[in-house]
């Protein structure tokens, strides 16, 4: 993904919007339904059983943790590495053949960017996945990004959005993160960043802010870079 790096990172007043953050599994794609139909796969061919709760209960993990999950509770006979590795196969070729754009994110990813606001991918999809989404954005869509891959902690630990936040060299506290998941919401908030909230396959009930820092709204359609940029006080 380097072609989607730039070296300039426009400086902002203290008080001001400095970095948009985006997840991208449910908030800039729908590709939880590829995650969970490659989970099925999976559990049936080398472990027992599994569910659809379970598939929601990994929404938002690090794809290491998912697939220690899928050990432990779908009886999957392979390593975490493994499981991954798989589950990748499945949803890179999926989205190879249609890439589900969520209504609304590739407006306001736009409308950022002709803002002159930072913007960070944070992801736990590792970068031969994340990778293919890119692609598909115009060139410059994010000026860095992080991945699964990129850390040791994965959401919802707040170390990919502490990581993004010093790649482009800003005050996370005066960030937006825009997250569909508790996971992630939970690493975003426990970062320092606002979040907006937009749920999607898993709801995100507002017990989740507790420092008052979260925003919830039912779809991106309509939202703009100066409302986010209202977000910051």
């Amino acid at each position: 993904m380097a072609r989607t790096i730039v070296n300039e990172v426009p400086k902002h007043e203290s008080n001001q919007l400095q970095a948009v953050l985006w997840d991208m599994d449910g908030t800039i794609v729908d590709t939880e339904p590829y995650w969970f139909a490659a989970e099925y796969s999976v559990v049936a061919e080398h472990g027992d059983s599994w569910s659809d709760e379970l598939a929601k209960s990994v929404v938002g993990f690090d794809l290491l943790d998912s697939g220690r999950f899928m050990i432990e509770h779908g009886g999957v006979r392979l390593t975490p590495h493994e499981i991954v590795e798989l589950l990748l196969d499945h949803v890179v070729a999926e989205l190879k053949r249609e890439v589900p754009w969520r209504p609304g994110a590739r407006e306001l990813l736009a409308d950022v960017r002709s803002a002159s606001i930072p913007a960070a991918l944070v992801t736990m999809s590792w970068r031969r996945f994340a990778s293919e989404v890119v692609d598909a954005l115009p060139t410059g869509a994010f000026d860095v990004s992080v991945v699964g891959d990129d850390v040791e902690r994965g959401k919802p630990h707040p170390d990919p959005y502490l990581l993004a936040a010093e790649r482009l060299g800003v005050d996370i506290s005066k960030c937006v993160a825009i997250e569909d998941s508790p996971t992630g919401v939970a690493s975003a908030l426990a970062a320092g960043a606002y979040v907006l909230a937009v749920p999607h396959h898993v709801d995100v009930p507002m017990r989740h802010d507790v420092n008052g820092r979260m925003i919830r709204r039912e779809t991106l359609a309509g939202i703009t870079a100066a409302e986010l940029a209202s977000f910051v006080i």
